[in-house]
């Protein structure tokens, strides 16, 4: 008959299981502190209702509705039928407007770093501290429309014209009725 060979088993160390538990749970505590740093890094751009058509280009002018939170939920700013150049805003909000189409619902979420950064924003009329230092920003926007920036300046100045001849003040060397040049102001 053939015998097994035996191999004894080393007792475990005192305090040696205790270590490993602790080991295990900070391993599972620094991935999840891991996941959640990468998810607060990045700009998120989620779509409630989906637009149609291409999306803005940075040189272009979108028309919005939007409501701005900070992260804890607090309001700090809203806005109807709002004109904003893609460009004029901060870096995060311009990113997303380049994200979203033409009657499209969005809910985004930007870090600080791609919103104000170190720089707290105040309250124009009160002075009161609205957007606290290194605050992330969550944005519920509507993007109504657009238009290129071509488009807008041409509208300025139909807009411009339409008003000076509302005023009468076509100017000087102007057609008067009868046809001839109006005489000029001495």
């Amino acid at each position: 008959m053939t015998e097994i060979t035996r191999v004894a088993l080393q007792p475990i160390a005192k305090g040696s299981l205790g270590k490993l538990w602790i080991g295990i749970v900070l391993a599972v505590a620094l991935g999840g502190a891991v996941a959640y740093e990468s998810r607060q890094k990045g700009l998120e751009v989620d779509t409630v209702k989906a637009g149609a058509g291409a999306a803005p280009t940075a040189s272009d002018y979108v028309l919005v509705n939007y409501v701005g939170h900070l992260a804890n939920g607090k309001e700090f700013d809203r806005g109807e039928h709002v004109p904003i150049p893609v460009q004029g805003v901060i870096p995060g909000f311009s990113k997303a407007l380049q994200q979203m189409q033409k009657g499209g619902k969005y809910h985004v979420f930007i870090p600080a770093r791609l919103a104000y950064g170190a720089q707290e924003q105040r309250n124009q009329m009160t002075g009161e501290v609205s957007i606290p230092a290194n605050s992330d920003l969550v944005f519920d926007i509507d993007l109504i429309d657009y238009k290129s920036a071509a488009d807008v300046m041409r509208q300025r100045m139909m807009m411009q014209q339409l008003q000076q001849q509302m005023r009468g003040g076509a100017g000087a060397g102007a057609a008067a009725p009868g046809g001839d040049a109006a005489p000029a102001a001495h």
